[in-house]
């Protein structure tokens, strides 16, 4: 049947032919069936393209790792196989091998002791021989990225028992204690093992293994020392900290001669390794204080392989700011030509009195009407803000100073052409951060930083959008909203110019409807030494030149516009930063009026027309990658109909298909989706989306579920498990037992997102009502967050609906404006002036909008039965705006109910009140759009006094009153 229909198509005879064809008699899907139904969780080509991962994940229970080898088709299945590997020569594949879900489940749940399970195993598969070596209580493993046939792993420590009384008591392992690392070679099979080993590293190349090793007596010794003593409050400077000879420390093993070297000798507590790119280089953070310090003090050593690694960097360098000190909570790096390395420092952090008792002062948040975030915002990042570094560097040929290249008034700092470059790039939005709370998108400021001075240079101040840095750093490439421009500043000239002067397309979203500036389609790549940017407009790709004068050019030709298609390039290189232009490059392309989706190839060099690889009702397609050596591609897709499943080849329009998920999906009656188009009581063409089960027939009446939030037909070719919810509708549970679902595209207007919704949803609904098999009378709607809202606005204009159900709506926009988001701690001021409530304006400003847009002022007008879900630990939209609704509906004894579950988030998280609240919504609208029995906690609801013990799903004759 045609995918896109309009009324004069949907005759009694089309649909008689549809519901004839003889689909047999298939079983609804029920609630027992999520566990077992299937996805992709992962994949990864092997370097040389002969060989794949994937791993099949249930909704709940144990996983598979399948590794195929693609030459002859030959795979192989391991059970609860997790982080797989191919190590570069692709030869072998390496995996964790967990233990039984059901044990860690019930560990979880206290069923079990963590020390009754099975600890993983580790799975080391031979991909020519086909042969599996699996190796028990393994820890963790590692292999180079390059390189090297060598693979290291922690062995756990076997369990041990001591005897209490006749009874077997484990004692419990500490999670850094030492434990003998085991380093195999793949090709020789020889093993060697080192005792009393905490962390354990490989460079990129597989040139060293280094490792860390500690005293597996230490702790104790150590609280035999302590006994009777006081805690140590500070500790010398680690300049000043003279290191014993002792057998314990870090230990280098070159892999090729295997010998063994010494890099650093003593007790400590060492973290943060790291490697240049030739392996020749390391560095780490190193601090000998005791872990019960409170403040310690850390410095970097760094080491030339395979010799003794020297201190490099500690607080008392000159150039460090004063009361910083180096940060044990960024990883140092060294610049590409590893001629410098960058690291973090911090603000010196300051001991919490431990001898303060809490009864005694005050605990109190203190919120200041200048300060750059709320307090709450402050508190949910206080973990954050604890561990922030700013960026500072040191040229190694020097070592005498170090350079401060951020502080507290940057946002973020980015290396450029991975630091070889003399400039780091650099944001801040410092004062102007407080408007942020109610104009989300604010301005930020560009700079660029000497990494040899610290000198900092603004080269783009307030700019309402964003800017990026070209890969080798020669430009900055910015978009400015308020004019809808492209602009190029040349970082060695100071030239700024305009690039899309002349050029007649907008680049600023066309379909935006929010009272904001709408942002760009964005940069779509580089080309190779930085010759030009690629930036979209809504279909086609520009080329513009970031150097003279040269016009810009569209390397898609037009073909998108012209076509309705957008294209988006693919870098499948991970290491390629730009693209070659003498390339044809791979683009995803979506179809805008179907909704298929494909690829093309795109020719950077000539311009011309894109070449059409592929192009299908399948959703999935930018989850494309490519084997590092090979020109073979691994892809996951499917659509309504068909899971998503895997596909591999050589060719893109000529793929296999490797896995066969779901097939249990054949016993069920599925359903079948079309876009659906209408025209609006304003004029305005609309889209949607209608799914009807799979033994549809068009001389039947069916009842009819509305499921809303924003636009969602793009998502026509995207397949959908039989999920328990989270909160929203899940489609092919309803339409599998008989329920018509439509999900109608909404365009906003500024001021008016109530009657836009009006607009879209009501139109789309009376436009399918006139079908004779849609039962006008028994149509019930459903959202989640803004289509909750929606779903409250909409029961109070209109009585057309037997049944609504709304997740964590918002009810009182007055309230809500001045309300807190808990998740991030953020004002939610912004969400009503410039994003998706769309007032627009301020309280003040438009308080009549605010009351026009808000349900809770309606509530006399509702006539439908009400489903409220509100958890109190919603962290988007404040629990008491589902308060506010229930109570006004209760007090005007309207059919309303309200489930909050306990400690859940706006959309539920915990599987089990997935599981629950999947239940009440089918037996919710059963009742009203089915007629069928009522459940009892919808008669009679769920007293606090068997919370816990009865959960009121029963049915009874009862009606609901």
């Amino acid at each position: 049947m045609n995918r896109m229909i309009k009324l004069q198509q949907l005759s009694l005879g089309v649909f008689m032919l549809t519901a004839t064809l003889g689909y047999g008699q298939k079983k609804p899907l029920d609630h027992s069936v999520y566990d077992r139904w299937e996805n992709i969780a992962m994949k990864q080509l092997s370097n040389d393209g002969q060989a794949i991962i994937y791993q099949v994940v249930p909704q709940e229970g144990d996983k598979d790792l399948v590794i195929n080898r693609l030459s002859d088709n030959k795979s192989q299945t391991f059970n609860r196989g997790e982080k797989a590997v191919f190590t570069s020569d692709s030869r072998y594949a390496i995996f964790s091998i967990r233990p039984f879900y059901s044990d860690v489940k019930a560990v979880k749940n206290k069923k079990k002791k963590e020390d009754e399970i099975a600890k993983d195993s580790l799975g080391i598969f031979n991909l020519f021989t086909q042969e599996i070596v699996k190796i028990p209580s393994v820890k963790s493993f590692k292999i180079p990225l390059k390189g090297s046939n060598t693979l290291a792993y922690l062995l756990e420590k076997e369990k041990d028992t001591t005897k209490a009384k006749g009874t077997k008591i484990a004692k419990k392992a500490d999670k850094n204690e030492p434990l003998d690392l085991v380093v195999f070679n793949l090709q020789t099979k020889t093993e060697r093992r080192i005792s009393n080993v905490t962390d354990y590293f490989f460079d990129e190349k597989g040139n060293y293994l280094v490792y860390v090793t500690t005293d597996p007596n230490k702790k104790k010794k150590k609280e035999t020392e302590d006994k009777g003593e006081a805690v140590q409050d500070s500790v010398p400077s680690i300049q000043e900290t003279k290191i014993a000879e002792q057998a314990y420390g870090v230990y280098a093993l070159n892999l090729e001669t295997n010998k063994e070297s010494v890099v650093f000798k003593g007790e400590g507590t060492f973290s943060q390794f790291n490697f240049d790119k030739e392996g020749k280089q390391m560095v780490f953070t190193y601090t000998k204080d005791e872990e019960k310090v409170l403040v310690k003090t850390y410095a970097i050593y760094q080491a030339q392989l395979p010799k003794e690694a020297k201190l490099l960097l500690a607080d008392k360098i000159k150039g460090m700011p004063k009361n910083w000190v180096v940060s044990e909570n960024y990883t140092p790096q060294f610049s590409k030509n590893g001629k410098r390395l960058y690291f973090g420092i911090a603000p010196q952090s300051i001991a919490k009195d431990t001898t303060l008792i809490a009864d005694d002062h005050a605990i109190v948040d203190v919120w200041h009407y200048k300060e750059d975030y709320l307090q709450p915002q402050q508190l949910v990042n206080l973990d954050k803000d604890l561990k922030k570094s700013y960026l500072a560097t040191v040229d190694l040929a020097k070592r005498n100073a170090i350079v401060a290249l951020a502080d507290e008034t940057s946002n973020y700092t980015s290396l450029v052409d991975e630091g070889d470059a003399t400039i780091v790039f650099q944001a801040s939005d410092y004062g102007r951060r407080v408007e942020k709370q109610w104009d989300i998108s604010g301005v930020t400021s560009y700079y660029i930083v000497d990494v040899r001075t610290g000198a900092r240079k603004e080269i783009i101040k307030d700019l309402p959008g964003r800017a990026s840095i070209s890969p080798k750093g020669t430009a900055v490439v910015y978009y400015n909203s308020q004019e809808a421009n492209w602009y190029v500043y040349e970082v060695k000239t100071g030239v700024r110019k305009q690039l899309n002067k002349g050029v007649s397309v907008s680049f600023a979203e066309e379909e935006f409807d929010m009272p904001d500036l709408p942002s760009a389609y964005g940069i779509k790549g580089w080309t190779d030494n930085d010759e030009s940017v690629l930036i979209g407009d809504r279909y086609d790709v520009w080329e513009f030149y970031l150097k003279g004068n040269k016009a810009a050019r569209m390397i898609t030709n037009g073909y998108g516009r012209q076509h309705n298609l957008t294209f988006d390039l693919l870098q499948l290189d991970e290491e390629k930063k730009s693209f070659d232009r003498n390339e044809k490059v791979i683009a995803a392309v979506f179809d805008n009026q179907t909704k298929d989706a494909g690829y093309f190839y795109v020719n950077l060099k000539t311009g011309e027309n894109p070449t059409k690889i592929i192009v299908e009702n399948y959703g999935g397609f930018t989850s494309l990658s490519k084997a590092k050596n090979a020109s073979i591609y691994a892809v996951t897709k499917g659509n309504f109909l068909h899971s998503n499943d895997l596909y591999v080849g050589a060719q893109l329009n000529q793929m296999t298909q490797l896995s066969q998920l779901n097939p249990q999906q054949e016993e069920y009656n599925w359903g079948t989706n079309e876009l659906v188009h209408w025209t609006t009581p304003n004029g305005y063409e609309a889209t949607g989306v209608l799914f009807k089960p799979e033994d549809f027939d068009a001389t039947k009446k069916y009842p009819m579920i509305v499921y809303f939030y924003e636009k969602l037909s793009d998502n026509l070719n995207r397949y959908e498990a039989p999920a328990p919810t989270p909160s929203r509708l899940n489609i092919p549970y309803f339409v599998s037992n008989g329920y018509l679902v439509f999900t109608p595209d909404i365009s906003y207007t500024d001021g008016y997102p109530g009657k836009a919704a009006e607009e879209f949803i009501n139109s789309g609904v009376e436009f399918l009502k006139q079908n004779t098999w849609v039962n006008g009378s028994k149509i019930g709607i459903q959202g989640q967050s803004w289509g909750g809202y929606q779903v409250t606005h909409l029961v109070t204009v209109t009585d057309q609906y037997a049944a609504a159900w709304a997740g964590a709506p918002v009810a009182n926009m007055t309230s809500a404006y001045g309300g807190i988001r808990w998740g991030t701690g953020m004002s939610r001021q912004f969400q009503y002036e410039k994003t998706q409530s769309r007032i627009g304006k301020t309280l003040w400003e438009g308080y009549d909008l605010y009351i026009e847009n808000s349900p809770l002022f309606k509530v006399p007008a509702i006539t439908t039965p009400l489903v409220i879900m509100h958890n109190d630990n919603d962290g988007a939209v404040p629990w008491y705006q589902g308060i506010e609704m229930f109570m006004a509906m209760r007090r005007l004894e309207k059919p309303v109910w309200m489930l909050n579950y306990n400690g859940d988030e706006h959309n539920l998280m915990k599987r089990q009140n997935r599981k629950d609240i999947q239940i009440r919504q089918q037996q919710f609208f059963d009742y009203y759009l089915k007629d069928a029995q009522a459940p009892v906690w919808m008669v009679k609801g769920v007293p606090a006094v068997l919370k816990g013990k009865n959960w009121g799903f029963e049915l009874t004759e009862e009606k609901v009153n």
